[in-house]
């Protein structure tokens, strides 16, 4: 079974998706994973950044200036796929 992946990776979108919205208090609802943070919701750079760095504080990981994230999926796949899993589920 794929359940304890499916949680984690399900935990790390809802933690991510809780960070993007944050940023320009839209609904994280209102989120769709194909949705891109510039075009469509009005995020500018600076908005981004800020963005990368809080999912850097709170997932402990570092995400390189050349990684193309545009969105929001864009950032739920780094984070997921680079974040250390320190407990596995029982």
């Amino acid at each position: 079974m794929y359940a304890s992946t499916t949680t984690a990776s399900k935990t790390i979108q809802q933690q991510v998706l809780r960070i993007i919205s944050k940023r320009k208090a839209i609904k994280a609802r209102r989120l769709r994973i194909g949705s891109d943070l510039s075009r469509e919701l009005g995020f500018d750079t600076v908005d981004v950044v800020d963005i990368i760095l809080e999912l850097e504080r709170n997932f402990h990981i570092v995400i390189p200036d050349e990684v193309p994230l545009t969105t929001v999926g864009d950032f739920v796949n780094y984070v997921a796929t680079h974040t250390p899993t320190t407990a596995q589920a029982a």
